[in-house]
């Protein structure tokens, strides 16, 4: 039986994908329909509660809808994502990660989380840190409101503003975003390789 970790996993689906052209999270990935399938299915076994975050529910294979936390609000910003993530899970901590990072590990996950202790945020960090990878407790709520209030949607400013734990992890590829054409094809292949 795999590690079952006791925190509620979130994969964020709601961004523009402007420079793929495309929506990123409903690409195909590996032998899965999408990419954001890839993820749930991956991450599923590992998490007693996983959910998508996103704008809109676009997404065929999810058989129940409680799954699903749609984005309040006009605004396309990772802050008002994690804004509706927090406002649903209170007084606990949450792992968030994007959907276009279909290559980080497990073994990185459970590091992460391992080390959120005594943190309300918790991030990694390879040649830089990777905001939106890492454990989040909904005690920076008002923080988030604050920051929303001010316009500020820059989730760096965020980390700043509380207690932030950044874990330095090896650069060996599995941070890759998938943000353009290039970059979906170098995962598609380094994931077709891993499975031979």
């Amino acid at each position: 039986m795999p590690t079952t970790f006791n925190i509620p996993c979130v994969i964020l689906c709601g961004g523009r994908s402007s420079r793929m052209g495309e929506d990123k999270s409903l690409l195909p990935f590996d032998h899965s329909n999408s990419l954001t399938q890839y993820q749930y299915d991956r991450l599923k076994p590992y998490f007693k509660e996983l959910y998508i975050s996103s704008k809109i529910n676009k997404f065929d294979f999810l058989e129940d809808e409680s799954s699903l936390i749609l984005d309040e609000g006009e605004v396309f910003s990772p802050l008002v994502a994690l804004d509706t993530i927090i406002k649903k899970f209170e007084n606990q901590k949450i792992f968030i990660i994007t959907v276009d990072t279909p290559l980080v590990s497990i073994d990185t996950i459970n590091k992460i989380i391992n080390s959120s202790n005594d943190y309300d945020i918790t991030v990694a960090q390879t040649e830089r840190i990777h905001n939106l990878c890492g454990v989040f407790s909904s005690s920076i709520r008002n923080s988030i409101t604050k920051m929303l209030s001010d316009d500020i949607h820059k989730v760096g400013y965020l980390l700043k503003q509380n207690n932030t734990n950044v874990i330095n992890l090896p650069e060996n590829g599995e941070f890759i975003n998938l943000n353009d054409k290039d970059e979906y094809n170098k995962a598609l292949e380094i994931i077709s390789l891993s499975n031979n």
